[in-house]
């Protein structure tokens, strides 16, 4: 009989293992669940020389997981960018940047995230950037917004991006200009944005040395909230390169699914598509599994560049009957499925309005069609989903990576609220109904588009509808909440599913990799309102401890 290295025993274990919700006391050996059960039960694989602990009555749950962020851009912004919170005005921002620049030499570049989409507005006018030039005092400044769709440059960085009043929207993207002078504003959408990242990554030393520091900076934050697997939403050479050199070195502690760039459609300087696609296994490690590509198929309401089946309200800009448009069309996406999932590749296909959610899913049906019911995919954010197409999501086994801000009152939603007819815009993620309807419902918190990667934060969101830090107040389609159970397996089993890890981690299973996180409280005893405040203890990936305060 296999003998324990570690026995943990009179604890509050919660599984997320179906079979087997609840237990007391699990056993790890050679970094994997030997057993979880009973006390008694447990305790009979101890031999000589096991670790015994008794938790006196702590709680105890699976690593937590996270189906959707963009873990190094998060690492770098932590690391090397100027921060404040989505919810700050204009005022707020202007002075954040002033106080920055003061600690910069001159010339250097001010970066910062993530503007509020309710102040795109004020971003659209020159009046605002000459504010920035001179808090900035002649500093590049670029500034990302809340959806990082989107970005502001002031003069310096618009310059040195060779932007100009006679340079041309490009194709999916669009220069904000002055409506009397014709002149960039600095507000840039979409694609538009290339150039001022081609030209900050021109100022940056951008080494290898930089990439893995963000990227383990950002995996011990992940690891400081009980995330121990994460799928990368938008992987390049750059990210998976850092992930594969960490892990080589023995310093990868949790799972990571990379989904690979299928487009520049919001990233320059690094390869794409096919070329991306053929270069996978130079990154496949341990840990990291390079097995999605992610397709952007369109922006984000607040810019009127999600695609949806009805018309935005009328704008200035878009006139009355613009219903946004996709990056690519019906057939070249098909094929682009079809193609990437002959080489064993799945799918995670970002779908802010309800149009993109239905050509996606005509897509994958075309891939169903041709006899293939194993390739993984994942309509990410999904927020606006025709009830037509609700139950194609089962039919045709397609994951909903849901991210949290938009299930609960904040700036997205009122954003959202600006440019969409009501009640649809209240109207966001029917996730009652896509569970109801059987159709794995997996969470992400697409950090750093939101502000933390809190697990805790979605799960009670999911249940309250509610904004879990009070940020803002009501509600936000309250029929469509879940259980708490339901909530947690969201972001336990359901997500490492969802990423092809199922069979990996995701629950305290036998045989399943060690990877669980003791925490200061039990969230189904508390109130709900007080789920948000569940912290990790110790945070334990493969039998090893990962994190602790």
């Amino acid at each position: 009989m296999t003998v324990a290295d570690l026995i943990l025993h009179g604890a509050v274990i919660h599984t997320a293992d179906r079979s087997q919700p609840r237990a007391t006391a699990l056993a790890v050996a050679d970094g994997r669940l030997l057993a979880v059960g009973t006390d008694e039960e447990v305790l009979a694989t101890a031999g000589p020389a096991t670790e015994i602990r008794d938790l006196e009555g702590a709680t105890v749950v699976p690593g937590l997981v996270d189906v959707h962020n963009h873990h190094l851009m998060a690492g770098e912004a932590d690391l090397f960018q100027l921060a404040f919170p989505p919810t700050a005005g204009l005022d707020v921002v202007l002075e954040a940047v002033r106080a920055y620049a003061a600690g910069l030499g001159p010339g250097e570049w001010i970066v910062g995230e993530a503007f509020g989409s309710v102040l795109l507005d004020d971003f659209a006018c020159a009046e605002t950037r000459a504010r920035f030039d001179e808090a900035a005092g002649g500093r590049p400044v670029v500034l990302t917004d809340d959806s990082h769709h989107n970005r502001f440059a002031n003069s310096a960085a618009l310059a040195a991006a060779g932007i100009h009043s006679d340079t041309p929207d490009p194709a999916q993207g669009r220069i904000v200009r002055d409506p009397a002078s014709g002149e960039p504003t600095g507000l840039l959408m979409e694609s538009a944005t290339l150039p001022v990242t081609e030209a900050l990554d021109r100022s940056l030393a951008r080494t290898p040395e930089r990439y893995r520091r963000a990227s383990a900076r950002a995996i011990e934050i992940l690891h400081s909230f009980g995330i121990t697997a994460f799928q990368d939403a938008a992987a390049t050479v750059e990210i998976m390169g850092a992930l594969r050199d960490l892990d080589v070195a023995g310093d990868l502690h949790a799972w990571v699914v990379s989904s690979l760039l299928s487009s520049e459609f919001l990233f320059a300087n690094t390869p794409v598509g096919d070329e991306l696609v053929a270069r996978r296994e130079e990154f496949r490690t341990s840990h990291h599994r390079p097995d999605f590509v992610k397709v952007a198929l369109d922006g984000v309401p607040p810019t009127h560049t999600g695609a949806f089946l009805t018309p935005y309200l009328p704008s200035a800009d878009h006139g009355h009957a613009h219903c946004g448009v996709t990056t690519m069309d019906p057939a070249e996406l098909t094929d682009w499925l079809t193609r990437t999932a002959a080489q064993g590749l799945g799918a995670k296909i970002h779908c802010t309005g309800d149009a993109a959610v239905r050509i996606a899913l005509d897509a994958i049906a075309a891939v169903r069609a041709s006899g293939d019911t194993s390739t993984r995919y994942q309509i990410a954010h999904g927020q606006f989903v025709h009830p037509d197409d609700r139950q194609r999501f089962v039919d045709l086994d397609v994951s909903a990576d849901i991210s949290p801000f938009l299930w609960f009152p904040g700036v997205i939603p009122d954003a959202i609220a600006h440019v969409r007819p009501q009640p649809e815009a209240a109207h966001l993620q029917p996730n009652r109904d896509l569970v109801d309807r059987g159709v794995l419902v997996a969470g992400g918190s697409d950090w750093p588009v939101s502000v933390s990667p809190n697990p805790w934060e979605g799960i009670q969101g999911l249940v309250t509808r509610a904004d879990p830090l009070g940020r803002a107040p009501g509600t936000l389609w309250p029929e469509q909440a879940l259980t708490l159970a339901e909530a947690f397996e969201v972001f336990t089993v359901n997500a490492a599913t969802a990423m092809g890890l199922g069979d990996v981690t995701g629950s305290l299973t036998a045989g399943k990799s060690a990877d669980y996180v003791v925490l200061d409280q039990d969230p189904f005893a508390v109130d709900i309102e007080r789920v948000v405040d569940t912290r990790a203890v110790e945070t334990w990936f493969a039998g090893r401890r990962v994190w602790t305060p």
